[in-house]
């Protein structure tokens, strides 16, 4: 034992695929689940090399991997080694969590479900909601499917519209009342005056090393939302988020969605139901592994 942690010959593994993976806080939420709730499991991280997904897909499953998380750059690389594709992953195009099958492994997709749950956390209701989405790559696009049945409205604000649009016509092909707009960034101030929406930031802007920026720096920008939740976890308060705030909204940074999809990922591998206490313990621990309080 380790610890705290038991390896034996019964022990099963999960792990993260993924390239780079040092910096994963992965581990401290399922080997903190894992401690807590008894079982013989723990939790690696698996660094990648460009052109072997393949290999390591087909290499967990022979070695007895109960289950991966997927992270960049191959959530969308990972999906043709897979043998069953969960119905959500595939609308979204992204898989972040494979869960063994007879025969293979089935891909899903937690990071949604995982930020619904934070939103949930937060007091955040996104049903009949009016959302603004920022940014135009795979996050963005994930978002506006987990919400295109749930929000009265999205409007995807981009630099490049072209972009934008690509995923609102996408969405809208399957999506009845074609919820889904495109709109370039420079032109946000057409948004209706005195309508507050809820804003997901989805891109990379105020990430280290740019963590002085934000995607919009106009405050009168921020007087439109109402809550503001920046995917960003690191760092924990980001320039957008600081903006919201300003403005009089509440804001909120991705650590919340980062916890839930794991946890989600946990209870697919384990059948295990994870809530309250042991929620606020995993919490803690990937707190901790990032050097950082409440």
């Amino acid at each position: 034992m380790r610890d705290g942690i038991r390896i034996d010959g019964c022990t099963r593994t999960c792990g993260l695929i993924g390239n780079p993976v040092e910096h994963t806080m992965s581990p401290a939420i399922h080997n903190t689940l894992a401690q807590a709730l008894g079982q013989n499991l723990v939790y690696v991280p698996f660094r990648v090399l460009p052109g072997e997904v393949r290999e390591a897909v087909e290499g967990a499953r022979a070695l007895n991997l109960l289950g991966c998380n997927v992270t960049v750059p191959y959530k969308s690389e990972v999906i043709p080694y897979l043998k069953e594709l969960d119905p959500l992953a595939e609308r979204i195009g992204a898989v972040n969590t494979l869960v063994r099958t007879e025969g293979g492994f089935k891909g899903y997709n937690t990071d949604m479900p995982g930020l619904l749950r934070a939103f949930e956390a937060d007091g955040v209701k996104p049903g009949g909601e009016k959302v603004l989405i920022l940014g135009a790559g795979g996050v963005a696009r994930a978002v506006a499917v987990m919400l295109s049945g749930l929000a009265s409205e999205i409007i995807i604000l981009n630099r490049t519209i072209e972009r934008a649009q690509k995923i609102a016509d996408e969405i809208n092909a399957y999506t009845e009342g074609q919820p889904v707009r495109a709109m370039a960034l420079a032109d946000w101030r057409q948004l209706p005056w005195g309508e507050r929406y809820l804003a997901v930031q989805a891109t990379n802007v105020g990430m280290y090393p740019r963590v002085q920026e934000a995607v919009m720096e106009d405050p009168d920008f921020y007087r439109r939302i109402h809550t503001g939740y920046d995917l960003i976890f690191n760092p924990a308060r980001t320039r957008f988020m600081q903006m919201t705030e300003a403005a009089g909204g509440r804001a909120y940074n991705g650590l919340k969605m980062l916890l839930y999809q794991g946890i989600i990922a946990y209870e697919l591998w384990t059948g295990a139901a994870v809530t309250g206490e042991l929620e606020e313990k995993a919490y803690d621990a990937m707190k901790h592994a990032m050097g950082i309080g409440d």
